[in-house]
C-alpha cells in the first residue's frame, strides 16, 4: 500500500534534515532574529529543495551514483564555495539592521522561502544523502512511479515537520534573546556555517593530494 511507502518517507524526511548543518542553523537564526514564521517558510524551502534532490535520487539512482563518483571534486568545490559565502554573510550581518528592516516591512516571506531554497540546491550532496537514504530504507524505483510519489510527498512532510518542531522550539526562546546576542548568535552561526564550508573544501584538496600521490 502507498501509506507504508508515505511512512517511510516521512522518516526518511526527518533523518535527513535532523543534521544541524548551514541550514538549520540558518533557520535558528531568522527565527530568531525575525519570527517564527520566517524561521519555518525558510525551511519549507529547504524542504522544497530537499523533495527535488529526492526525486532525482529515487528516480536515477544508479545514475546519480555514477554522477557522484565522477563528479565528486567539483561538486565539493561548489558546494563548499557557497557554504563559505554564506558563513561570511551571517557573520558580518548586523542584527539591528535586520530587526529595523523587519519593522519597516522589508524582506518578505517570500524571499525567506526562495532564499533558503536557493541554498538548499545549491548543495547537490543531498542527491548523496537520499540515495543512501532510500537503500536503507529498501526503496527503489521499482514500487512504482505513483507509490513514489506518495513516499516524495512523506519526504517533504517529514522535513517540514521538523523544521516547523525545530522552529517552534526555537521560538519559545526568541524573548530571552537581546540584540546583543543575537549579533553573537550571528557571529557564532555564519563561523560555524563558514567552517563547514572551509572543512569541506580542504577534505576536497586532501582528496586530490592523495590522488596524486597514489
Amino acid at each position: 500500500m502507498w501509506i507504508d511507502v508515505f511512512l517511510r518517507g516521512i522518516l526518511i524526511g526527518v533523518t535527513a534534515s535532523l543534521p544541524l548543518g548551514p541550514v538549520g542553523i540558518l533557520c535558528i537564526q531568522r527565527t530568531l532574529s525575525k519570527d517564527l514564521r520566517s524561521g519555518f517558510v525558510s525551511g519549507l524551502g529547504a524542504a522544497s529543495a530537499d523533495m527535488i534532490y529526492a526525486a532525482i535520487a529515487f528516480f536515477s539512482l544508479s545514475f546519480a551514483q555514477a554522477f557522484f563518483a565522477e563528479h565528486s571534486t567539483l561538486i565539493k568545490l561548489v558546494g563548499g564555495l557557497c557554504i563559505s559565502v554564506l558563513g561570511v554573510h551571517i557573520f558580518l550581518t548586523n542584527p539591528e539592521v535586520q530587526i529595523r528592516r523587519n519593522r519597516s516591512g522589508k524582506g518578505t516571506l517570500v524571499q525567506d522561502y526562495l532564499s533558503m531554497f536557493g541554498v538548499t540546491l545549491a548543495n547537490p550532496t543531498y542527491i548523496l544523502i537520499y540515495v543512501t537514504l532510500f537503500a536503507t530504507f529498501g526503496l527503489s524505483s521499482e514500487i512504482g512511479q505513483l507509490r513514489g510519489a506518495a513516499m516524495l510527498i512523506g519526504v517533504f512532510t517529514g522535513c517540514a515537520g521538523w523544521w516547523l518542531l525545530l522552529t517552534s522550539l526555537i521560538n519559545l526562546l526568541r524573548g530571552r534573546f537581546t540584540v546583543k546576542h543575537l549579533r553573537w548568535i550571528n557571529r557564532i552561526s555564519g563561523g560555524a556555517i563558514g567552517a563547514l564550508g572551509i572543512i569541506t573544501l580542504i577534505s576536497m584538496l586532501f582528496n586530490l593530494y592523495i590522488d596524486e600521490l597514489f
